[in-house]
């Protein structure tokens, strides 16, 4: 039933493909195709192993420990005896390390949630960018055709005119080459799409592809200003509240580390038989390592981890801060781009309509309607390109906002 759907909408017209809510992908679509994305397959298997871990220091690292003995004795004029010890023990964490153990363990459970939501946000990225790179390869193979077509329109009529003796033979060589080339640069873009089809099925194969593409859609700012969205980047990031549940969780290792200078002491029951049960008994044991170097350099590097976990966060908040403030300036400099763009292709599409015109009044050469021709494609090809630039732009600052492609926020 989702697949059928998904076909559905990717056939769909571009005005659909633009809604504010879902994106130009159903939403149950998705959620399987990040699923399904290796980024998110592995840290939800992290994910897991934070668990088993979270539970691991919950019961602690000590165990119990059975000893034993046993010996023929052999004494002189009084015969042999069997005699035996047994000694069942188990270290016993110090109070305040069993809590620190499991505050870690929780803390570290809540770090790889964050970073399940990461990746499967950096999947959404992922998906995003080869979406819309084959949507424009598609768009701009659409866009060569129609101009070879255009071209193929100017041979057929010239070539009319000189069998009329209407135009000179030179006439028809220029407007052959003109189209040959048109052929040639529609053939490239062909190419570009069949690579960019290709890569996208490649990296998301539960994504089913039509053999229609979707056009891109006019890109369109929010009533409430790309400024909030931008704010929603820092606040929602799970990469910035990965990092700091990292440094609390390291903080606590350190103390943990710092209280293990201290070690765990054993203790235990004994019970032995000596001469053949002729003596027994039963008491308690105890045991305490002794502490040396070793424990007091294992602080010391927890320590350490902690301050390179409290430069990480500063970090991260600071490439996140960058990567919202660049999605802020992408997304705004790429609707000027594309207005501008809009713009010059509608004056390069009348200036073409005239010199057409012109052409059949026999006042315009062919050399400028050519040459008018390829200004127009390419104007038209600015503007694509602007306008997917736009496009890609508002909806990856819509990603990082976490307002499309993801986890409902808390």
């Amino acid at each position: 039933m989702i697949r059928l759907l998904a076909l559905a909408l990717l056939l769909a017209t571009p005005a659909a493909a633009a809604e504010p809510d879902t994106g130009p992908l159903p939403l149950a679509l998705v959620d399987t195709v990040l699923d399904d994305s290796p980024l998110v397959t592995e840290a939800m298997a992290r994910l897991k192993a934070a668990e088993a871990q979270a539970r691991a220091l919950g019961l602690g690292p000590h165990e119990f420990t059975w000893s034993g003995t046993y010996i023929r004795r052999s004494v002189d004029r009084e015969g042999g005896y069997n005699e035996f010890d047994s000694t069942l023990s188990r270290a016993v964490r110090l109070p305040g390390k069993a809590s620190l153990d499991r505050k870690a363990g929780a803390l570290g459970i809540d770090v790889a949630q964050n970073l399940l939501e990461d990746a499967r946000h950096q999947a959404a990225l992922q998906l995003s960018a080869l979406w819309h790179d084959w949507l424009l390869a598609a768009a701009d193979a659409r866009l060569a055709e129609d101009a070879a077509r255009s071209f193929d329109a100017a041979l057929a009529a010239v070539s009319r005119q000189v069998s009329l003796k209407d135009a000179a033979p030179l006439e028809a060589d220029q407007a052959r080459a003109a189209r040959d080339n048109a052929r040639a640069s529609a053939a490239a873009a062909n190419g570009r799409a069949a690579a960019a089809r290709a890569a996208l099925a490649a990296h998301f194969p539960a994504l089913p592809l039509p053999d229609g593409v979707p056009g891109i859609a006019v890109p369109a700012l929010p009533g409430e200003g790309l400024a909030a969205w931008r704010d929603l980047v820092l606040s929602r990031s799970h990469e910035i509240r990965a990092a700091e549940l990292e440094a609390e969780r390291l903080a606590v290792l350190a103390e943990r580390a710092r209280r293990d200078r201290f070690a765990d002491p054993s203790v235990g029951v004994r019970a032995f038989s000596e001469r053949s049960g002729a003596e027994t008994g039963i008491g308690v044991v105890a045991s305490m390592p002794l502490g040396s170097g070793l424990r007091r350099a294992t602080a010391d590097q927890a320590s350490a981890d902690r301050s390179a976990a409290e430069a990480r966060l500063a970090a991260t908040r600071r490439e996140i801060a960058a990567t919202a403030n660049m999605d802020l300036a992408s997304a705004a400099a790429g609707m000027t781009a594309w207005q501008a763009a809009t713009t010059a292709a509608n004056s390069s599409r009348q200036a073409l309509a005239r010199l057409r015109q012109g052409r059949r009044l026999g006042a315009i050469d062919l050399a400028s309607l050519l040459f008018a021709e390829r200004q127009s494609f390419d104007a038209d090809r600015a503007e694509l390109d602007a306008r997917a630039s736009a496009v890609r732009a508002i909806f990856k600052l819509r990603i990082d906002a976490h307002l499309i492609w993801a986890k409902p926020e808390e």
